[in-house]
């Protein structure tokens, strides 16, 4: 049986994607509508499609002692991290709980296998890599957290989690079980995620990309547009005084149904048992939520089983929406990205709509808006949904919040 969770708090953090870097620009966005998705002009030969794609990331230069580590993912780590004052803020937890006591937990999908592609293309006559490139900590999926972690000075657990598109939310639930199981005092979460041909060309195989911008929840929606994002939080336990911050992770809810490695299960068996496992854990009835932050990725299926699922658990007064629009599916980078944007709502009372969609499937409930509303949220709940049935659900909320 599980029983509710002692809160932790949110003390920083950060968000960089295809509308900006950090929250500033992210909330101008959700607040006017306005989307970062542009026709693809990613690669050599670009797919007919449309990216949410990081503004001036290829004329970003890693600091010398770092230049080993330099790769697309670890650029978009390194401007992320810059915003928001979030360095200040980890080098002050660092400081008081020493550097062995603060976690590190990122989730990425590709990690940097755009540098790996690269460096395939640049074999030697013995089929080698190029001397640059022979840099195998660069060439692994480990390579964000060990380049974060020596950027941050951190010595605590480090942790890559992998699960596709709930990546980066997954990293809240293991922050929390580190923290309550006296391995760490504090963590950093996120996850960071970049275009590369991989992830392009992978999804276009699956006949998962579409040529428009994409529509969740849209009678027409056909396909998803990918993106690349890094978004990072500071979490630890609450504290008093000063170093108090209003923002809770009050619950989270895991789920690994494994019905298809793509597809997810037709009555979204693994997205519920998630959806109730973070509404136990933070001790709060569906009703109380006053925003859900939906994984919403356009494609047939997802929305099918998730719009099904919110119209059957969730009052009609609930606001939803899926954020896609704004920065495209950024996969591992997703659940951080969107967690980011449901703290947001909460400290700013902004509810984002649903960009890109026009027409909203009759098939779905009055939950799901399409125009950002103003108003108090006390509780937001945000959907990560993966392939192979890999399901995340997290719920935040307000110091003090009735």
């Amino acid at each position: 049986m599980l029983s509710r969770i002692s809160p932790l708090q949110i003390s920083a953090y950060t968000a960089t994607s295809a509308v900006g870097v950090g929250k500033a620009p992210l909330a101008e966005a959700l607040e006017n509508s306005r989307s970062g998705l542009r026709a693809n002009d990613f690669g050599d030969a670009p797919l007919p499609t449309w990216i949410g794609r990081v503004e001036g990331l290829e004329d970003v230069r890693l600091p010398e002692p770092l230049a080993s580590w330099d790769c697309r993912n670890n650029r978009l780590a390194w401007l992320g991290l810059q915003a928001d004052g979030f360095l200040e803020a980890v080098a002050a937890a660092r400081k008081k709980y020493g550097a062995s006591r603060v976690a590190l937990i990122l989730g990425t999908s590709t990690s940097s296998i755009g540098e790996t592609e690269l460096a395939y293309t640049q074999l030697d006559g013995n089929g080698m890599f190029p001397p640059d490139q022979r840099r195998a900590a660069v060439h692994t999926p480990h390579s964000l957290a060990m380049f974060v972690r020596q950027v941050l000075g951190l010595e605590g657990p480090a942790e890559t989690i992998s699960t596709a598109c709930s990546s980066s939310a997954k990293v809240f639930a293991s922050a929390e079980r580190l923290i309550r199981l006296g391995l760490a005092d504090a963590a950093v979460v996120g996850g960071v995620d970049t275009l590369c041909g991989s992830v392009l060309f992978g999804f276009n195989s699956l006949e998962l990309v579409s040529t428009e911008p994409c529509r969740p929840f849209d009678a027409g929606r056909n396909g998803i547009s990918l993106g690349e994002a890094a978004g990072f939080a500071l979490v630890e336990r609450v504290q008093g005084g000063a170093d108090a911050a209003p923002l809770r992770l009050l619950g989270y809810g895991e789920a690994s149904d494994a019905h298809h490695m793509s597809t997810p299960h037709p009555e979204g068996l693994g997205a519920e048992r998630a959806l109730d496992e973070a509404l136990l854990r933070a001790g709060l009835p569906p009703e109380a939520i006053d925003y859900i932050n939906m994984h919403g990725t356009a494609s047939q299926k997802n929305d099918e089983v998730e719009g099904a699922l919110v119209a059957r658990r969730f009052p009609a007064t609930t606001h939803a929406s899926s954020t896609k629009g704004f920065m495209g599916h950024t996969l591992g980078a997703a659940g951080i990205v969107e967690a980011v944007i449901s703290l947001l709502a909460i400290e700013r009372g902004l509810k984002p709509g649903t960009v890109g969609t026009r027409t909203i499937d009759e098939g779905f409930g009055p939950q799901i808006r399409l125009a950002p509303e103003h108003g108090e949220v006390r509780y937001a709940l945000s959907n990560s949904f993966g392939f192979g049935g890999n399901n995340c659900s997290l719920v935040f909320g307000k110091a003090g919040a009735a």
